[in-house]
């Protein structure tokens, strides 16, 4: 029996250096935009978070895009 992939939702997320601890460790934050169109390029994506990020002046560390199905036999 097959199974189907039924695309639910998408996420972007970005993890960036917030601040640097006293001992000089990184302090790493994750900020998350969901209801992203699951059709959506990785190119694209990308370059969304570089763009909304070069707004501010935290380094981004990490770029993530979270997407998930709903498995159903048919």
């Amino acid at each position: 029996m097959a199974v189907e992939a039924l695309p639910l939702d998408s996420a972007l997320v970005v993890k960036y250096q917030y601040e640097l601890t006293p001992a000089g460790a990184p302090v790493v934050r994750q900020k998350g935009l969901n209801g992203v169109k699951h059709d959506a390029t990785e190119e694209d994506l990308y370059d969304v978070a570089e763009a909304l990020f070069s707004l501010v002046d935290y380094p981004v560390l990490q770029v993530l895009i979270r997407k998930n199905f709903e498995l159903n036999k048919e």
